[in-house]
């Protein structure tokens, strides 16, 4: 199962044909790498999504909306893969609508991918804090007082640290041969971090020290909408998808859309746990970041931290490989003439390519606040893979499948309102995106 997670990495770099004599994924291997896609740092986000949601049950109100869509796209990405004969998601818009929206799809492929890595590097950021702090509160001097902080404890210096002398070499190597020991771990990560929230509920909730201060209003239209850029980052596993599919044995669409509604039940369910008592345990005041709102000196939550840091550090270089490998086509597709492609080459402009993809994180990453304001892009350019671009596909591949006409125009409106759907939802997360940073920098 680790081996299938690695291909399906590998897949994802350049669009190719379905190779149908080499499709070995079982099921159960398909479904685990749907979580393993999907699973990640949005599941910290939760709680305080539904704290700005107003509570438990508009969120999941809207959750189960989201779901339809989520597994529609699945759905047809499925399908479209099997009609246009491509294994990854950009052959298959490239196949399916055009080179023009094909290309669309890269540069938001790129983008999204590089906006996952800053969001990457604020949780690892958040995680070093808290341990900082840590660290910071048990150095006291002999007389009992709180002695100056180190300088080995600043947050912003390990962040540094991390990507330069950890991530860095990880990431510059062409093969990520490491995936296949480390696949399990996010995916581990993830549900000790919501054993870990329901946990620490009920022992908070013993000890009486959880404050009545959960929103009893009506929430606003607007209020609801704002929880759907972290169902698009969370729930975001369609750019895998295609690979998924291609690999699987048994490619029928009404298996793959067992497989697509069995994975998205199970992130909900641990999504929509996580968020529920992480949201009763803290209300309003819960931290964009969930983990942030636990003490700093807790076993729990020190294991927590250190999981969930690891596997990102782990994730973070398969991240890069994939926005890597796009730019990296681009530039030797379009070399100059009188540059002769060699492995010294080839060599030379990966190690550029990842050094500037990890600065410029690393760099942005420091001065980011907290993740709530990365989910809220990353989620507007998510409505692209969740909605747009899944709607584009079966609008235009109905214009050519043999089908009922009735059948066709049905499919058609479908797409359209996802794509409407999709349109809305990137251009309302991003003016809210950019009008929280133009009030924070006013």
């Amino acid at each position: 199962m680790e081996e299938l997670a690695r291909e399906s990495v590998n897949l994802l770099a350049k669009p190719k044909a379905l190779d149908t004599g080499r499709a070995s994924l079982s099921s159960s291997g398909a479904v685990f790498i749907m979580l393993k896609s999907a699973l990640g740092a949005g599941l910290l986000n939760f709680p305080w999504a539904f704290s700005r949601v107003g509570g438990i049950h508009s969120a999941i109100a809207v959750e189960m909306v989201s779901l339809i869509f989520l597994i529609s796209g699945l759905v047809i990405l499925g399908y479209c893969s099997s009609v246009s004969n491509q294994s990854t998601y950009q052959g298959v818009v490239k196949e399916i609508c055009g080179p023009a929206i094909g290309k669309l799809c890269e540069i938001c492929f790129v983008f999204n991918v590089f906006m996952i890595s800053i969001a990457f590097l604020v949780v690892v950021e958040d995680q070093l804090s808290k341990l900082c702090d840590s660290m910071a509160n048990n150095e006291t001097t002999s007389e009992g007082l709180q002695s100056p902080r180190p300088w080995y404890t600043d947050h912003q210096l390990g962040l540094s640290a991390v990507c330069l002398l950890v991530i860095l070499p990880l990431s510059v190597p062409e093969e990520i041969g490491f995936q296949k020991y480390i696949s399990i771990l996010g995916t581990l990560a993830a549900t000790y971090l919501t054993i870990m929230v329901v946990v620490k509920f009920y022992l908070m909730k013993d000890s009486t020290s959880i404050p009545e201060h959960h929103s009893s209003s009506v929430p606003s239209w607007t209020a609801m909408f704002t929880v759907v850029p972290t169902i698009c980052f969370g729930f975001q596993c369609h750019e895998a998808s295609v690979a998924i599919y291609s690999s699987m044995q048994n490619r029928k669409l009404s298996h793959w859309t067992l497989i697509s509604v069995l994975s998205m039940i199970a992130c909900l369910l641990i999504y929509s746990i996580t968020g529920m008592y992480g949201y009763l345990t803290f209300g309003m005041d819960v931290e964009a970041d969930v983990l942030m709102s636990y003490p700093d000196n807790e076993v729990l939550i020190i294991i927590g931290r250190l999981l969930f840091g690891i596997s990102i550090i782990t994730i973070y270089p398969i991240i890069l490989h994939l926005g890597r490998s796009v730019i990296q086509d681009l530039c030797v597709k379009h070399r100059p003439q009188n540059v002769v492609l060699t492995s010294a080459y080839e060599r030379r402009l990966r190690v550029l390519l990842t050094t500037c993809w990890v600065l410029v994180t690393m760099g942005i990453a420091l001065f980011v606040p907290d993740i709530s304001e990365v989910i809220s892009l990353i989620g507007g350019i998510s409505a692209f893979f969740i909605f747009i671009f899944p709607g584009l596909c079966l609008v235009c591949a109905m214009q050519t499948e043999p089908v009922s006409p009735r059948v066709r125009l049905c499919l058609i409106v479908w797409g359209t309102v996802a794509i409407l759907c999709g349109v809305f939802i990137f251009g309302q997360s991003t003016a809210t995106a950019a009008m929280e940073l133009i009030q924070r920098l006013v």
